[in-house]
């Protein structure tokens, strides 16, 4: 089975190589760190001290793991730190987050044996740490031959994986058996990879890193620039529309037009930070096409940036700043059928949330805020439909301040309640690194971590 498998990537990459040409010349979003990919890692600074390999996949996964690193830097100051990331965006915020703090950031290998086995030489890595849902075949065998533990943190598997990996269950299963262990989101999180053939004994469930990570600190002199800026002030609302897909863009600008032709008390201005930095141009298209006054975050500053409708923030990594600028925030890839972004971010802020129903990324965190009414929900409709969906929502929050301040506090306090998740995490990590290779990890000492039953 794992021939069949090394068939197949080999096969899609060589199929891929004209789409690789072509993005040289345009995006560089493939090719971008090729050498990295195909195992080729600079030399490490020697330094006898053990290694951790810590794996995220984009910009969820990293910023997600900000306070995971941190605390993994604070409690295990013998070992070093090497964080790998898939995506070009979430190689900037890596190296931007923690480029001074890990021995190396660097790009994902492809899932090639003699690519793993590369990185695997380098590294020599006493512990691999994989953020939520990124399973490699050749990497779990690789590390499993060599008796090195391998941990999914954060794990989560989404309806639309759990119905894909069913598909191959028992190949899927003779991958799991090489996780040391899994920790798992929630309960549905859980029962799925067992389901799949992860060993019961394994599988833990310490919560979600997302409620610590939204609280992680932001970079003040960042937002006060912003503020600056923009004139952004307490007599205009600003909407956030972040982590957009198409034509979610589109929906936004013409519900924001809808609101601003309606005769409503409040002034309200627009900021829209798309997912993908590819389709910067795009909706700076969409924008010119609108009629509206708008202003790009990397352009030089002008006068008109503090009056403008509309921002189109282009930049990596300021996301986090705006918003205890904003007053409501759409989170993207809803409405669009993605299965959603981290809505725990604003919410940490106290900001209003508005998301589409396609949310099964984020299903259990979703479900844990409407039960609280700390966010609104749109119904699932057309595109067409969406846009007064998403101006009349827009519109009742920023017409009721009581309303809004409400929905704040109670997402406030959801956030408060689920924190935690690192510090149990943390314990098992410390089990991981202490145990002999290929011993079996001694969880039912953990007390304080839920084994999902």
């Amino acid at each position: 089975m794992y021939l069949l498998y090394s068939l197949l990537l080999t096969v899609g990459f060589l199929a891929l190589l004209p789409c690789f040409a072509i993005d040289a010349f345009r995006t560089r979003k493939y090719v971008t760190g090729l050498r990295q990919r195909l195992g080729h890692l600079s030399a490490i600074a020697f330094d006898d001290r053990p290694l951790i390999w810590l794996h995220c996949v984009s910009v969820g996964e990293t910023e997600a793991a900000r306070p995971l690193v941190r605390a993994l830097l604070e409690r295990f100051p013998s070992y070093r730190l090497a964080i790998s990331t898939t995506t070009v965006t979430g190689q900037r915020i890596a190296r931007d987050a923690f480029g001074s703090k890990a021995a190396t950031v660097f790009y994902f290998p492809i899932d090639w044996a003699w690519t793993v086995r590369r990185v695997l030489r380098i590294l020599r890595p006493a512990a691999v740490l994989i953020m939520e849902t990124e399973l490699w075949p050749h990497l779990l065998r690789e590390c499993h031959r060599r008796g090195i533990p391998v941990a999914l943190i954060n794990g989560r598997i989404s309806i639309t994986s759990f119905s894909r990996y069913k598909l191959i269950r028992p190949f899927i299963g003779r991958m799991l058996n090489h996780l040391s262990t899994a920790l798992m989101q929630s309960e549905q999180d859980a029962t799925r990879i067992r389901e799949l053939g992860m060993p019961h004994d394994r599988v833990l469930m310490p919560g979600n890193l997302k409620f610590d990570s939204a609280e992680s600190p932001i970079d003040d002199v960042a937002t006060e620039n912003l503020r600056r800026r923009f004139g952004f002030d307490q007599t205009t609302c600003l909407i956030v529309a972040a982590s957009t897909h198409a034509p979610e863009e589109q929906i936004v600008i013409d519900a924001f037009k809808q609101l601003k032709n309606a005769q409503t008390h409040f002034q309200a201005r627009l900021l829209i930070a798309p997912r993908h930095p590819e389709r910067f141009g795009e909706v700076a298209s969409f924008l010119h096409a609108s009629g509206l006054t708008w202003s790009l975050r990397s352009a030089a500053p002008q006068a008109s940036d503090r009056s403008c409708e509309v921002i189109l923030l282009d930049t990596i990594g300021e996301l986090r700043s705006v918003y205890p600028l904003a007053d409501v925030a759409f989170v993207g890839g809803s409405i669009a059928p993605h299965g959603g972004h981290n809505i725990l971010e604003p919410n940490a802020r106290g900001v209003c949330v508005i998301t589409g129903a396609h949310m099964h990324n984020f299903a259990a965190v979703t479900k844990t805020m409407l039960d609280e009414a700390a966010i609104v929900q749109l119904p699932e409709v057309s595109a067409a439909a969406a846009v007064a969906e998403l101006a009349n929502a827009i519109s009742a929050l920023l017409s009721n301040e009581s309303l809004r301040r409400d929905m704040g506090r109670r997402a406030l306090m959801v956030c408060e309640r689920n924190r935690g998740a690192t510090e149990q995490t943390l314990q098992v990590i410390a089990r991981l690194l202490e145990m002999p290779a290929g011993a079996p990890i001694p969880f039912p000492a953990i007390s304080s971590v839920t084994a999902a039953k």
